[in-house]
C-alpha cells in the first residue's frame, strides 16, 4: 500500500541512519570522586560585599498609600482649578447674569412642576412686595420645568420679609 505514496512521503518512511558508537565513558559523573571535600560558603565571605556600602533598600508604596495618595493629589488639583476659576470670575460682567443678587430669592422645591408656572409663582409671592422678574429654571433636554425658580423682588427690604415669614 506504501508503494502508492509520493517519494516525498515516502522519505518519512525510509529508516534512519544507525546510531554512531561513542567508547563507554571511564566513571559516571554522579560515581566520580572530588578531590576535595565539599564546604559551604565560608571561602567566599570575602567576595560579598559590605553591608555598610550597599544602598538603602527601597520601600515600595502600598496599594491604600497610593490610594491614599492619589486622593490628595486629586483635592489638590481641584482646589488649584477652583482657585484659578475664583481668579478668572467676575459677576459683574457674566452675560448670563442677571439682576441684583441681594434682591433675588432662590425657591425649590416646587411640587408640582407641570402646575406650576411664574402667574402662579407671582400670585403667592407677590403678597411680600412687588416683584421685578421671575425665571423659572427648564430642562434643557425635555423642556419640562426643574422645579425651582428666582424671583426677584424691587427692594431688598421685600425679599427678606420673604425670607423671614417663609422659615418662621
Amino acid at each position: 500500500m506504501t508503494q502508492f505514496l509520493p517519494p516525498n512521503l515516502l522519505a518519512l518512511f525510509a529508516p534512519r541512519d544507525p546510531i554512531p558508537y561513542l567508547p563507554p565513558l571511564e566513571k559516571l559523573p554522579h560515581e566520580k570522586h572530588h578531590n576535595q571535600p565539599y564546604c559551604g560558603i565560608a571561602p567566599y565571605i570575602r567576595e560579598f560585599e559590605d553591608p555598610r556600602d550597599a544602598p538603602p533598600p527601597t520601600r515600595a508604596e502600598t496599594r491604600e498609600e497610593r490610594m491614599e495618595r492619589k486622593r490628595r493629589e486629586k483635592i489638590e488639583r481641584r482646589q488649584q482649578e477652583v482657585e484659578t476659576e475664583l481668579k478668572m470670575w467676575d459677576p459683574h460682567n457674566d452675560p448670563n447674569a442677571q439682576g441684583d443678587a441681594f434682591k433675588t430669592l432662590f425657591v425649590a422645591r416646587v411640587f408640582g412642576f407641570g402646575t406650576m408656572d411664574k402667574s402662579k409663582l407671582r400670585r403667592e409671592f407677590e403678597v411680600y412686595g412687588p416683584i421685578k422678574r421671575i425665571h423659572m429654571v427648564y430642562s434643557k433636554r425635555s423642556g419640562k420645568p426643574r422645579g425651582y425658580a428666582f424671583i426677584e423682588y424691587e427692594h431688598e427690604r421685600d425679599m427678606h420679609s420673604t425670607t423671614q415669614l417663609a422659615c418662621s
